[in-house]
């Protein structure tokens, strides 16, 4: 099982997007506890919570799906996602077919 992700950070009130195919609570804690080094973009802060995730076929799919959400580099797609099961539903299977 694989997972796309989204991160929210208040103190920054920023978003990360993200891809794993292993323990997605184990990927939180890695992020907030500064694992991936000093010069990535979740050091910055360790107050991240999953806000979102997304089940993927296989960690390719979550790949593509991570690509599909940063690309339209928009908060205001990020929230609409959160909100709207059938907008989740359709990335999802559009991402899926390619």
């Amino acid at each position: 099982m694989a997972w796309t992700y989204i991160l929210e950070s208040e103190k920054l009130n920023k978003y990360y997007i993200g891809a794993c195919h292993k323990k997605l609570n184990d990927r939180v804690l890695a992020h907030n506890s500064g694992k991936y080094g000093s010069q990535r973009f979740t050091s910055q802060t360790s107050d991240w919570k999953l806000i979102l995730r997304l089940e993927c076929e296989d960690y390719a799919h979550s790949i593509r799906l991570e690509r599909k959400i940063k690309s339209m580099k928009s908060r205001k797609y990020i929230q609409n996602l959160l909100k709207y099961e059938d907008m989740r539903q359709r990335v999802i299977k559009q991402t899926r077919d390619i």
